[in-house]
């Protein structure tokens, strides 16, 4: 399956011929969506489609899972458009209003006609009902182009993960073989040191119970320094990673919790870095783990 973001646009615009109930309207569909945790829907509709709320939310329900979502639509009357008649009633009221508005505020701008058609026009009441078909398969196309937006995304995001870890691996394989040469060093500074705070000071103790009093502590403290366990684990969230990015699907959640353990990780390797290379590699490690962070938020 495809991997997939959660931004996204997509628009779509549909003129539709006026009739004897209706004049001539150009309908405008808009989808844009960004990252959230989870799915917020919010629909901007005219007051007239108000009705068509649920199955439009249930159109991007079935098509989104993740991501803040606003669907726009707008109805508007196309130039020499017919149909519709002036209310003459209103056209009364307006002109009323606008004459004690006038007397009020005396710089108020009179109304343009196209501004007194809009509050005067007949609504046309069978527009719901001319408009649910068209508006319903509008909106279907777009929710389309916007689930295939945030697969094009989602595409680009994945070639970006798979970049950094493949790096990551790298940085990897060059921390292994160091973890026992750091052993060996840190083992063979500690037996010096010791020899050195022991010569000194003279004691009855035989030589042999100190090298073996040595050893054993040197021993505790190379397991302390010891970083191959999270080296493994590394390799293994990497191998986990990349397993679920050809999955695909809603991934989002378990990429951001196998990053966390990637920090833990890295920061540990960090903590416990016994020479100056191994504590250049972790840092490269957070760099890049921080990258994939920042990608992973964007994705479904």
């Amino acid at each position: 399956m495809s991997v997939y973001s959660m931004t996204g646009y997509a628009t779509a615009t549909q003129d539709l011929s006026g009739n004897q109930t209706r004049a001539a309207v150009r309908l405008v569909v808009d989808a844009r969506s960004v990252n959230n945790r989870f799915l917020d829907l919010a629909l901007r509709l005219p007051d007239d489609l108000r009705t068509l709320e649920p199955p439009l939310r249930e159109l991007v329900g079935q098509a989104l899972h993740r991501g803040k979502v606003e669907l726009r639509v707008s109805v508007t009357r196309t130039e020499g458009a017919t149909g519709g008649q002036v209310d003459g009633a209103a056209l009364q009221q307006v002109t009323a209003l606008q004459q004690a508005v006038q007397r009020s505020l005396p710089e108020a701008r009179p109304l343009s006609v196209y501004e007194i058609l809009q509050f005067t026009r007949d609504p046309a009441p069978a527009l719901r009902d001319d408009l649910t078909v068209p508006l319903r398969a509008l909106a279907q196309s777009v929710v389309a182009d916007l689930v295939a937006a945030r697969q094009r995304e989602g595409g680009r995001l994945r070639v970006l993960l798979e970049e950094r870890i493949g790096a990551l691996r790298q940085l990897v394989t060059q921390a292994v073989p160091r973890v026992p040469v750091a052993v060996q060093e840190q083992q063979k500074r500690f037996l010096t040191r010791w020899n050195d705070a022991l010569s000194g000071i003279d004691s009855e103790v035989p030589a042999s119970a100190v090298q073996e009093r040595a050893l054993a502590e040197a021993a505790a403290f190379a397991l302390r320094i010891d970083v191959a366990e999270e080296l493994e684990r590394l390799g293994a969230h990497l191998a986990e990673i990349t397993d679920v990015l050809q999955r695909g699907g809603v991934i989002g959640k378990r990429l951001d919790f196998l990053i966390q353990e990637l920090h833990r990780e890295a920061n540990t390797l960090g903590s416990k870095a016994a020479t100056l290379a191994l504590a250049r590699i972790s840092v490269d490690m957070k760099v890049l783990i921080e990258q994939m962070r920042e990608q992973v938020q964007n994705i479904e």
